[in-house]
């Protein structure tokens, strides 16, 4: 009887205070709708939109110079860039006076492969840049990429095959065989656009096997007859040499103006230091079996790009 008569003091209380009763409150509304009518609150978001031709100038672009190495949807792709989605500098551009330096003169980060400079004038930076906000503004939390409907499918086989074979000739020939490493690599890549983006970045799609009938590499698939790409292939590889005359040689992990690191044939890390009085590098040799690939993301052009993918596209 007590605990009924401080129930209804209470209840009396609250209506006497404005207070709303059980069956006066409304169903709240799903957090969806709630989310979808709060104002935007991120920097990316709050821009005004660009201009479409703009866009559409810089998203080209980005494919030709910026995919390989950041990935179709910006999230970082084969060539080990950052995830432009997260990236600072992107959200603080305004109309490409950050990313236009990158650009121009490359950066290079301690742990991360370094980026090359890119030849593009003010206009193309610009549109890049206005490609990059568009898709920021379309971006859902934590970096993920934005809402949509699938990409359209390209045809990206539209160059020259014949002035792709006399390129491939003068330039590639003479570390690659369509006989050997690059044999049936049209049929292995499954796709011209993975094609593309491998002999670009310079990517083994797989390892094939060089003859009918020849032993099968470790780790065979038997369903695909071919072995899994050679991880040892993409490793920098140094040569220090030391004020004593002795040689060292090993998996390159850091180089500066101050030091140069290295991991040994044995498991050892080594660090040797190249500047002050305790300096004890004369020499250091290094060994990219990418350098020239990394050379070409500056040097080819689309004509290029798109005859050479032609021709490889016909080795099945």
């Amino acid at each position: 009887m007590r605990g009924r008569t401080v129930t209804m003091v209470g209840m009396l209380l609250c209506i006497l205070a404005g207070c709303e009763t059980p069956g006066d409150v409304a169903t709240a509304p799903p957090r969806s709708s709630v989310r979808a009518a709060l104002p935007a609150t991120f920097p990316a978001q709050q821009r005004p939109p660009g201009n479409p031709s703009l866009i559409a100038r810089g998203e080209a672009l980005y494919g030709i110079h910026c995919r390989a190495c950041h990935g179709g949807d910006l999230r970082g792709g084969d060539m080990g860039g950052p995830n432009l989605l997260r990236s600072a500098l992107v959200f603080n551009d305004q109309q490409g006076e950050l990313i236009e330096p990158v650009v121009r003169q490359g950066r290079s980060t301690p742990g991360m492969n370094a980026m090359p400079p890119l030849a593009l004038n003010d206009d193309d930076v610009r549109a890049v840049a206005e490609y990059l906000h568009a898709v920021m503004a379309q971006a859902q939390a934590q970096g993920a990429p934005p809402p949509g409907a699938e990409p359209a499918e390209l045809n990206i086989l539209v160059g020259d095959a014949a002035a792709g074979r006399q390129y491939f000739d003068r330039q590639c020939a003479s570390c690659h065989s369509t006989a050997v490493d690059l044999r049936g690599i049209a049929t292995r890549a499954r796709t011209p656009e993975n094609l593309q983006d491998s002999w670009v970045a310079g990517r083994l799609v797989a390892r094939p096997v060089l003859a009918p009938g020849a032993p099968a590499p470790v780790a065979m698939n038997t369903r695909t007859n071919v072995a899994p790409p050679d991880p040892a292939r993409r490793q920098v590889r140094a040569t220090v040499t030391l004020r004593s005359g002795e040689r060292i040689r090993g998996v390159l992990l850091r180089i500066d103006d101050f030091i140069v690191s290295i991991r040994t044939a044995d498991g050892r890390y080594r660090s040797f230091p190249r500047a002050g009085s305790g300096a004890k590098v004369t020499a250091v040799e290094i060994d990219d079996p990418l350098r020239r690939h990394r050379e070409l993301l500056s040097e080819l052009t689309d004509a290029t790009m798109h005859n050479v993918t032609a021709y490889l596209a016909t080795l099945k």
